[in-house]
């Protein structure tokens, strides 16, 4: 379980296939304080730790987790969100987040306002995920709140602390981000269907 509140910025420094499976090697400020075993988010996908060297730590995806997410696009020197599990003695900054990415989006448009940035992304929604306004959302691991939506679309308002701390400032018109959408609206959905 998580909150969405990042805690450091890592980059890829190597990919690894292996069958069906990925592994990714990552170096961060954390690495070298996480154990083996431990479940770290990474774009919002929570991945366990297989091996920690030298200040990085190694996650292995499987074929799961990269049809559902954006993690089989990774490359060498990319940045990735970073956050490890919430501490139940610990305030819930963000909001509940389980890391299992729903389904990627797609970003269609950022706007530069006044000091923030206002990103819209566009998702599938035969996939029965929805937004609401003021609802939280999860992009790439950060926890944020829908300024605006619409059946397939929603934006997000990005203050600079979180442009700069998270790798917000690298994503571009046309990129694909993991979408982990409020577990309560899921579970409404999901009684709605029923």
């Amino acid at each position: 379980m998580f909150t969405g509140i990042i805690e450091k910025i890592g980059k890829i420094v190597d990919l690894k296939k292996d069958k069906e499976n990925l592994h990714i090697t990552v170096k961060s400020d954390i690495s070298s304080e996480l154990k083996i075993d431990q479940s770290l988010s990474h774009d919002g996908i929570c991945l366990t730790v297989i091996d920690i060297n030298n200040g990085t730590h190694t996650v292995t995806a499987i074929k799961e987790t990269i049809d559902k997410s954006n993690i089989g696009q990774l490359k060498i020197n990319d940045t990735i969100n970073l956050e490890r599990a919430m501490q139940l003695n610990a305030r819930l900054d963000g909001h509940i987040v389980q890391g299992h990415v729903d389904q990627v989006g797609k970003c269609t448009d950022i706007k530069e306002v006044e000091g923030s940035w206002v990103f819209t992304f566009s998702y599938d929604n035969k996939l029965n995920n929805l937004t609401i306004e003021k609802g939280s959302i999860t992009v790439n691991g950060v926890s944020l709140t829908v300024v605006d939506s619409k059946k397939n679309s929603f934006s997000v308002a990005i203050i600079p602390f979180t442009y700069e701390n998270t790798n917000f400032n690298k994503i571009k018109v046309n990129d694909y981000v993991n979408l982990e959408f409020d577990v309560i609206g899921k579970y409404v959905a999901k009684l709605l269907q029923l």
